[in-house]
């Protein structure tokens, strides 16, 4: 794992200035590569290519980036793991019977080197199976190659120093040199950077806590999607317009082909294909030279990881887990029974509010992108409690989309089924009534009432949920209700004085005719949510300590046996993930499992009412707010007093609004 940065500014430049420039921009990406550090410069293009090492496969110098092919026609930055290098090396061997490879280390940016080399671009991206993004330049084409995992796993950021709107909203445009980088903050080094604030991403930002899709926070600034590459020539960096990045694989598509390659229709033979699978990626994503652990919460998708590790492994799998002073939002004691049945050995971070808070402070620069997922809190904490112990670690993430694990899952379509009954002003005079009762006094009625209750029904912020439900009554389909569910501000617009382009909710998610209800939620949340929000804050917050993550779920083996499971099957019995139940339960005990999900959540209300508010109502203060001028001050407010007095539940909105004004304090972005 490591970070890569650079840029193609065409001409000629003096070899000095282009070392000092990619120095600067990779010196910001330490943290993801406290190892080493490289850099690799053509004077005649000026093109700089900029790396920073940890080390985890070929420790020795062998593995030193940037890497120059045998043949010296490539040169290549690569940041991520590539799990199946060694097959590909035997392929290259098998293909090659005239000439084999000649090796000079066992990285696996070599093998990727040998196979550009051999193959081209795009076959070779269609044999690996890893997280990756990749610069790749070609001295004979002088073309610059940008590529990105299937999934996503992996960041890269690419637009011009002076970015700017375009007409073709597919393309890129700008103009001075092309940057790129794994983080925005290695653009923002470059010393002919003028970020100007990207405002048409801030209502999107606002409603879902992230900045999705191929949009970043800057104008010109774009994120290369999932599955895709870009080829950028010296001409088209002098046209100051970038050509649209091409798909080499999409989840889409994959899911569609996994449909019709034939059913899994029976339950057992749904089990016994994802453990195959599911087994055999935890066994490619263990591969490492340095110590490696797993993170365990307790819950399905992180138990049976580490089943699926500890039965392949001859000693104790090393896990780690964090627990809170708030019993509420405590899952450490289930996580150390699991442990211990499994018998891992097992570390908890009894982390406190105080640790939690501390780290606030420091959120813009971890997410150098406004980010406001609080659960970023807790996993930036285990993840520095797990890199003091080992450098690698695998977590249970992306099981909930593949195998239908959160809740909307379930309910979105029963309560459509009942909704579209009841006529519009009857959903309206609901909502009102829902919302008539504070969520904190529902909370304290499941509280008193949860234990008559099956398991599956016990929910903590109950309250949330039902004030979340009254503001979704009155969508006009199941689409729209969903898109209602899934986000943590249903009218954003209005906290931007109604100047964003309020798209309505139905609009937010496209209809695709192939795939319909639970698959077409599992496959929004697949496209959206797991890469525009689970997998940036798992990236950003493990980095952040140096702590390469692993997903075994994000691998094409299981994503393809997922999407051959019908629907009933995922969902069954009223539960989501039920392959996945019935694949834990052969390692450990129904009962250590069965308990309502939980997540990575804190108290966030307590907090901003509590430890949090001087921090906050500094962020609001005029001062603070002027400086972002496209915020409804009015509005804004409101909130923050309704929050205080317990009016409503505003904490997600809040925490969006503070973070975005976190953001704009650290890296005050030019205003348009």
């Amino acid at each position: 794992m490591c970070g890569c940065a650079g840029f193609l500014a065409g001409g000629s430049s003096p070899l000095v200035e282009l070392q000092t420039a990619v120095r600067g921009m990779t010196d910001t990406l330490w943290h993801r590569g406290p190892d080493d550090a490289g850099a690799w410069v053509d004077g005649e293009a000026s093109v700089a290519l900029g790396h920073r090492r940890l080390s985890i496969l070929d420790l020795s110098s062998a593995g030193h980036q940037p890497m120059h092919s045998l043949c010296r026609r490539y040169v290549i930055a690569f940041n991520g793991e590539i799990y199946n290098h060694l097959e590909i090396r035997q392929k290259l061997k098998a293909e090659s019977w005239q000439t084999p490879p000649v090796w000079r280390g066992h990285s696996d940016t070599e093998t990727l080197l040998a196979a550009f080399s051999t193959w081209g671009t795009e076959r070779t991206l269609q044999v690996a199976v890893g997280m990756f993004a990749i610069a790749l330049w070609d001295r004979q084409t002088r073309t610059l190659t940008l590529a990105r995992d299937r999934f996503g796993e992996k960041p890269l950021y690419y637009g011009f120093a002076r970015g700017k709107l375009g007409h073709n909203a597919n393309k890129v445009h700008g103009s001075g040199p092309l940057l790129f980088g794994s983080e925005l903050k290695a653009l923002m080094a470059h010393p002919e950077w003028q970020g100007t604030l990207a405002t048409d991403a801030l209502e999107g930002y606002l409603r879902f806590g992230c900045v999705g899709g191929e949009s970043s926070v800057f104008q010109g600034v774009a994120k290369l999607p999932p599955g895709c590459l870009v080829q950028v020539s010296l001409a088209d960096v002098l046209a100051g317009e970038l050509p649209a990045p091409g798909t080499w694989w999409s989840a889409q598509r994959a899911a569609g082909e996994a449909m019709q390659a034939g059913r899994l229709e029976g339950p057992e033979a749904a089990v016994s294909a994802v453990g195959q699978a599911l087994g055999q990626s935890v066994r490619h994503r263990m591969l490492a030279d340095v110590p490696l652990g797993a993170f365990l919460s307790g819950g399905i998708d992180s138990s049976l990881i580490v089943a699926l590790m500890q039965q392949q492994a001859d000693r104790p799998v090393r896990t780690f887990s964090v627990g809170f002073d708030d019993a509420r939002y405590d899952e450490s004691t289930h996580a150390e029974a699991v442990a211990a049945h499994l018998g891992t050995e097992h570390l908890t971070l009894q982390a406190t509010s105080r640790m939690a808070v501390d780290l606030v402070p420091n959120l813009p620069e971890l997410f150098d992108e406004p980010f406001a997922d609080s659960s970023q809190l807790p996993t930036a904490l285990v993840a520095r409690l797990t890199r003091e112990h080992v450098t690698v670690a695998l977590s249970g993430d992306a099981g909930d989309e593949l195998f239908g694990g959160y809740n909307r899952h379930l309910w979105v379509p029963r309560i459509w089924h009942q909704l579209k009954r009841l006529p519009l002003p009857a959903r309206r005079a609901l909502a009102v009534t829902l919302r008539a009762i504070p969520s904190h006094r529902y909370d304290r009625m499941m509280q008193l009432g949860g234990r008559l209750l099956p398991s599956q029904l016990r929910l903590r912020t109950f309250g949330e949920k039902l004030h979340k439900l009254a503001a979704v009554l009155a969508s006009p389909g199941e689409r729209a209700l969903f898109a209602g569910v899934a986000a943590m501000n249903h009218q954003p617009a209005a906290l931007l004085g109604g100047q964003g382009p309020g798209r309505v909710p139905e609009a937010l998610f496209p209809a695709l005719q192939q795939f319909t209800g639970v698959e077409w939620m599992l496959l929004m949340d697949t496209l959206h949510y797991m890469v525009d929000d689970v997998l940036v804050k798992v990236d950003r917050a493990s980095m952040a300590s140096s702590l390469e993550v692993r997903v075994p779920f994000l691998d094409p083996d299981v994503f393809h046996t997922a999407w051959r499971i019908p629907a009933e099957i995922k969902l069954r019995n009223g539960q989501g993930k039920w392959v996945l139940r019935q694949l834990l339960y052969r390692h450990v005990p129904r009962e250590l499992i069965e308990r309502p999900k939980m997540g990575f959540a804190v108290p966030l209300d307590a907090w901003l009412r509590g430890p949090l508010r001087p921090w906050a109502e500094d962020l609001l203060a005029s001062a603070s707010l002027k400086d972002l001028p496209l915020l409804d001050t009015r509005q804004v407010r409101s909130l923050w007093r309704a929050h205080l007095r317990g009016q409503g539940h505003h904490a997600q909105q809040l925490w969006a609004v503070l973070q975005l004004l976190a953001w704009q304090r650290r890296w005050k972005p030019s205003l348009p």
